[in-house]
């Protein structure tokens, strides 16, 4: 395992998040990843943050961990009951419940209705197919200096193989390209975990 992974370390609330995301088969972010989302998140004195995609809370607290004392988390999924489980997993890390906002739908229904330039940070851990759609949103919804995070940049470890041509390699490398030749985003690609897309607005 690489450095990076075991020089973050999780305490037995996100030990927790991470097993039941295990039972369920949900994928979630690596500790080193995790740990990246929290220091951008302080490095931004972020208050208010979007999710996409709740799953059992692993991301969330890395992200309320890194955020202000008085943020709130507005974190978006379809799973009721994956909600379910977040919600209790954020109260037993010790965050009361006015500092999340789960809101249960699509991300691509949900994401209309906020606010234009009112958050600091959006975090996509979305199905690939919703990448473009969920980068164009943040665009709109971020403020000037808000950053972008798209999880799951190394597609799998297919990003730079030219013969996977498969839908979600293509998708993530469309994706990865439009970030990069667009002159609203300043880009890198941080190799932890999945590999995590990051732009900042200009």
């Amino acid at each position: 395992m690489p450095f990076a992974e075991t020089y973050a370390t999780e305490d037995p609330v996100l030990q927790t998040a991470r097993a039941l995301a295990h039972e369920l088969g949900l994928p979630c972010v690596s500790p080193g990843a995790g740990s990246v989302l929290s220091v951008l998140a302080a490095a931004g004195s972020a208050k208010a943050v979007v999710e996409i995609g709740t799953g059992t809370g692993v991301s969330g607290i890395w992200l309320l961990r890194g955020m202000r004392p008085d943020g709130v988390l507005t974190t978006i999924d379809v799973e009721h009951e994956h909600q379910r489980i977040a919600r209790r997993i954020f109260v037993e890390a010790g965050y009361a419940p006015s500092r999340t906002r789960i809101i249960s739908g699509r991300a691509l229904d949900v994401l209309p209705r906020l606010a234009d330039g009112a958050y600091d940070l959006i975090f996509v851990d979305a199905d690939t197919t919703e990448f473009a759609a969920c980068t164009e949103a943040a665009l709109r919804l971020l403020r000037p200096g808000g950053v972008l995070i798209v999880n799951g940049a190394h597609a799998n470890g297919r990003i730079s193989d030219p013969s996977a041509r498969d839908v979600d390699t293509l998708t993530v490398r469309e994706t990865v390209k439009a970030i990069r030749e667009s002159e609203e985003w300043i880009p890198a690609v941080i190799p932890s975990g999945a590999g995590l897309l990051t732009a900042v607005k200009r």
